[in-house]
This record gives structure tokens, sequence and C-alpha cells, in this order.
């Protein structure tokens, strides 16, 4: 009787609910099982000036297109310029100390394998609508006055 009466209760409360709010996918209308077109690819610059960092411990945004790039197991495109001996010549920015070190702390003599893979981190810059409303601001302390 009292399970009874606890169900009746619940269902009474369910109708007083009121409908849920529509959430819109960030496919669009396209039904769950159709595949959309693909967005256009986006417009890298052949070289641009860098973006501020927003937060601390942020990695770089990469200032020009690295479409073409390898990256494989055996390639490095980015250490062609990065690398700490050629950043000097080629007048990029070096590979930071943190890429150096593996996950114990222990310094290495070569890149980090875990740091080889640039991509994972590091994306190229493009002037691009977000997605969703953002109201982030960056850390007072990386602020440009």
């Amino acid at each position: 009787m009292i399970l009874y009466l606890a169900s009746i209760t619940v269902l009474q409360g369910a109708d007083n609910q009121p409908p849920p709010e529509e959430v819109e996918s960030l496919r669009g209308a396209a039904p769950v099982g159709e595949v959309p077109a693909a967005p256009d690819l986006k417009k890298y610059p052949k070289e641009q000036v860098p973006m501020d960092l927003q937060f601390v411990g942020q990695p770089p945004l990469i200032p020009h297109s690295i479409r073409g790039y390898q990256i494989t197991a055996n390639s490095n495109k980015c250490l062609t310029c990065h690398a700490w001996e050629n950043a000097a010549s080629t007048g990029a920015p070096r590979i930071g100390i943190s890429h150096f070190r593996d996950r114990d702390g222990k310094v290495l003599a070569d890149v980090s394998p875990s740091r080889y893979f640039c991509t994972q981190c590091h994306v190229p810059q493009a002037n691009a609508k977000p997605l969703v409303p953002n109201t982030y601001q960056p850390v007072e302390s990386l602020k440009k006055p």
C-alpha cells in the first residue's frame, strides 16, 4: 500500500513539470543517423602575429598554416624550425624546456616522446566564430595593458 501511494505521488509530480528546454545540436538540424556535409576548411594566413595566451600553461597557438606538415614517428616538420639547434637561424620560437622532460620529470637529451606530436596540444590559430556563446576572460596577469 505504501509503495502504491508513493508511486501515485511521484506520477502526480511528473505531470506538473515544465516541458524540457529544446537542445540545439552543434551539427544543426541534421538527424542523428544522417551525416551532414563537412564544413569548409578554415583559411589560415601564411603568417600572422601570435595571439596572446589566455591562461597559465596554455600551449601557444601556431601563427601559420601547417597544411602539408608531416608529423609521424619518423619525421616532424615542426622541428625543422623550432628545434633548439634551428630556432636561431630560422627566427622561430624554440621548443619549451618542458618538452625535454619525461612524465617523471627526468631531463632528456631530445624531445620527450609524449611531447613529440605537436598538434596534440598546439593548433593553428584562426579567426573562427565561437560554436557556442562564451564569456571567458583571460587570467588578469596575462592581460595586455
